[in-house]
């Protein structure tokens, strides 16, 4: 399938509180930067409790990006929760407002949530919707729906093929193991410490794997759907 070349993706992530859209935003450009990508991320959100609707925003280009807030022109929507379908839990209504020609939407959920109306507007428009599970994922992989966000962000760059899960593993890396890096290792911790970080290993290495499995699935739509990566490769001397 031919696909307009795009210089940039801009990201818009709805979601409600306590999905950790903020941490998946980060890590998105985290890994996004370590691909040679430029990239920058910000949250938004009201009332700071679970339930309540949050955004976030990724911006990713091959030149320097300047302009932060909110993203109104998406390339990619990706909704966390049902409910902001279902219920109208997003700062923009309908949720797919200002969405591009031939962009992408990924919805968490196993089932249709779009009306015919939805599909009509969107077809016309040649957006993909892309239906992941990414709460039974999280669920299935790391015991846990904590890691909904891991599963969300693997879909996303397995969809997009922009970076591959070596970037993906490193951002998730680099998101959890700040604290820990600082110290030096393991071999000057007490003991409590040391717990808890390999504790914290092991919650990295699930986020991880719920990652890596996202990424084939979406990998595997793609293919199906025909698409090709949505950006080009950062040349090498691009932020020299």
């Amino acid at each position: 399938m031919s696909q307009p070349r795009r210089r940039r993706i801009n990201v818009r992530m709805p979601a409600i509180g306590g999905q950790g859209a903020v941490t998946a935003a980060h890590i998105m450009a985290t890994a996004a930067d370590y691909a040679g990508y430029y990239a920058v991320s910000n949250p938004f959100f009201g009332a700071e409790k679970r339930m309540a609707p949050a955004e976030s925003y990724v911006r990713i280009g091959i030149e320097p990006i300047y302009d932060r807030g909110e993203v109104v022109y998406p390339d990619v929507i990706m909704v966390f929760h049902a409910q902001v379908v279902t219920m109208g839990k997003s700062y923009t209504m309908p949720f797919y407002s200002g969405i591009k020609r031939n962009g992408l939407i990924i919805v968490n959920s196993e089932e249709d949530l779009l009306s015919e109306e939805d599909h009509k507007y969107l077809a016309s428009l040649g957006v993909k919707v892309f239906n992941f599970p990414a709460t039974k994922f999280a669920l299935e992989i790391a015991g846990t729906e904590l890691a909904t966000n891991m599963a969300m962000l693997g879909a996303f760059f397995g969809a997009t093929q922009i970076v591959g899960t070596d970037a993906v593993e490193e951002g998730i890396k680099a998101r959890f193991l700040k604290r820990f890096v600082a110290s030096g290792g393991t071999a000057s911790l007490d003991s409590a410490i040391e717990r808890k970080f390999k504790k914290k290993l092991e919650l990295i290495e699930k986020n991880i794997n719920t990652a890596k499995a996202s990424y084939e699935v979406g990998q595997e739509w793609a293919k199906d759907q025909g698409l090709t990566p949505w950006l080009p490769k950062p040349r090498e001397t691009a932020k020299v």
